[in-house]
């Protein structure tokens, strides 16, 4: 009598059992890196919020109380949504930068290798776990800028909001992928946390118009992917961008077909990741 299971039947070594997406195993991998990261979610969720939250504190006092308006409404409702989704995206980096570092330090990145996993389905299991991460902390510093005086965070165009805060949200996660896989120690990824992430956030139009600047840094500016984000996500709630949107939308889509490209070549090569 065959002991196998039923699906083992008719099985050659070396060749796959599960022959389509093992939904399975993406979902626990999905599930495992989202507990990871909501065990600690006052360090991982609330921590980032409400620092994203004293940002707008400071500076709608320094530069808001004297009725300063930016792209026709005031400067509070003009920052909000940036602060929102500069705090998603870096924390979609942040998540997907620790999966496979972690495990190539600590001795455990057997665990993401040997499980019947595609490497289009680890990817996909680490980049959704980012997103999750990204959109709870944008869900709670949206929820804190509800009660918090003089700020309107009404969406406006729901469309824009979905698609830029999850295309930003996606191509942080691919770029922390990528980092995670060629990082060998923590110093590492805070060094591309502290030198690329943050400044391209932060000189993004967060806190400014674009149009403001002079004409060199104003096509710098259009050469930063993160403004294209954080100018269509800003759309969604004060009906303005200072960005073509379809050209955003596009540009974002491509750049995260060439990331996701990339992951999935380099986790196919185990570059870094398999002695």
């Amino acid at each position: 009598m065959n002991d196998k299971p039923s699906n083992w039947v008719g099985a050659h070594p070396g060749v796959p059992v599960i022959r389509s997406v093992n939904w399975v195993g993406l979902k626990t991998l999905y599930l495992k890196e989202v507990r990871r990261f909501f065990k600690v979610q006052l360090q991982t969720i609330w921590a980032p919020s409400v620092t994203t939250l004293l940002f707008l504190v400071i500076f709608t006092v320094a530069l808001g109380r004297s009725g300063r308006e930016v792209m026709g409404v005031p400067f509070a409702d003009f920052l909000a949504p940036g602060l929102i989704i500069m705090g998603m995206i870096q924390n979609a980096f942040a998540n997907s930068s620790f999966s496979l570092l972690v495990g190539k330090i600590q001795g455990t990145i057997v665990d993401y290798l040997m499980p019947p996993l595609s490497t289009g389905e680890m990817i996909a299991g680490l980049v959704a776990a980012s997103i999750t991460r990204a959109i709870l902390v944008g869900l709670s510093v949206w929820a804190l800028m509800l009660v918090w005086p003089g700020v309107h965070v009404g969406p406006r165009h729901a469309g824009a909001i979905i698609w830029f805060g999850i295309m930003g949200s996606m191509m942080l996660a691919f770029f922390g992928l990528l980092t995670s896989i060629w990082a060998e120690k923590f110093d590492h990824a805070a060094a591309v946390t502290n030198f690329v992430v943050a400044p391209l956030s932060l000189l993004s139009g967060t806190f400014y118009s674009i149009e403001s600047l002079s004409p060199t840094f104003r096509a710098i500016s259009h050469a930063n992917p993160f403004f294209y984000v954080i100018s269509g996500f800003r759309y969604g709630f004060i009906g303005v961008a200072d960005s073509p949107l379809l050209l955003g939308a596009l540009l974002l889509l491509a750049i995260n077909g060439v990331l996701g490209a990339c992951c999935y070549w380099l986790l196919s090569s185990g570059w870094k990741l398999k002695s």
